[in-house]
């Protein structure tokens, strides 16, 4: 076997389990969806738990530090939680 087919065959191997990873994360943002949906006929809104699950994925540092700089900006405009 040539050194061309080797690497042929290799980047074959790479580009279906590319394929296959880019079907499943479909599935997966189709499940995802589909949770958000049934929230949201739960009644629960789906913009607000968004923004909780961003905020749980930032460090706590830095989640610190985006609320003092929002208290901050708040306070400046005369807006109150």
């Amino acid at each position: 076997m040539s050194t061309a087919n080797v690497h042929a065959e290799q980047l074959k191997l790479f580009i279906e389990r590319i394929e296959s990873l880019e079907e499943e994360k479909r599935g997966i943002a189709d499940d995802i969806k589909g949770v958000y949906a049934e929230a949201k006929s739960n009644g629960y809104d789906v913009k607000t738990m968004r923004a909780i699950i961003r905020l749980r994925r930032m460090d706590s540092n830095a989640r610190a530090e985006m609320e003092a700089l929002l208290e901050t900006y708040m306070s400046a405009l005369g807006l109150t939680l």
